[in-house]
């Protein structure tokens, strides 16, 4: 059992109906769920077919995003970032110019620079994404796509063909670097710049 709170303080705290789920069972399942957060959101927020942003965050021009999306205070999203299958940015998260983000969450003063990938991942508090680095969601290369992770030396078999990456706060990933489908990442965690993270090989 992974207990997401171990990498994300207070996770439960935001998440408090997903604390007894594993990971890639709420990036699965994100889209539901941040449809009925929306529905709590106050007036601070500018909601619009699905889509909620603060009114402190900083939205540039050409972003799109496809409900349901969430983006929470301070927020700053760079230039032409797509955001689709549910997106969930805490407070103060930084999102690059020509990212993209599919079905996944990023916790509180984040920074995913310009022109990365994450998709179907859940990300930590105060991480460092460089330039191009990617969280890959899919194996294209294999003839079996389901995903199994692996955690205290234990192999999960997750059941989803669709699952990215779990990172623990102040974690650091380096430009270009890959996480594998199914990585799981400790707090304060580094990837160096052009490395591939792949913890289970099948």
């Amino acid at each position: 059992m992974i207990y997401i709170d171990d990498f994300i303080q207070g996770f439960s705290e935001t998440f408090p109906n997903e604390k007894d789920l594993q990971p890639w069972e709420i990036t699965d399942n994100l889209k539901e769920i941040l449809h009925i957060m929306i529905l709590q959101l106050g007036e601070d927020y500018n909601i619009e077919d699905g889509v909620a942003v603060h009114k402190t965050a900083v939205v540039e021009k050409g972003v799109v995003m496809k409900s349901p999306v969430i983006v929470n205070r301070n927020c700053y999203i760079g230039a032409n970032a797509y955001f689709r299958e549910g997106v969930y940015l805490d407070k103060a998260v930084k999102v690059g110019p020509g990212s993209e983000i599919k079905s996944s969450i990023i916790c509180a003063e984040t920074a995913v620079a310009h022109f990365n990938y994450i998709g179907n991942s859940i990300i930590g508090k105060c991480i460092n994404f460089e330039a191009g680095s990617i969280a890959a969601n899919h194996y294209n290369e294999r003839t079996s796509k389901k995903i199994s992770v692996v955690h205290d030396d234990a192999i999960i078999e997750t059941g989803t063909e669709k699952f990215g990456s779990l990172v623990g706060d102040h974690s650091r990933i380096g430009a270009n670097a890959v996480l594998s489908p199914g990585t799981i990442l400790k707090k304060n965690s580094i990837v160096k710049r052009l490395e591939l993270i792949e913890q289970y090989k099948a």
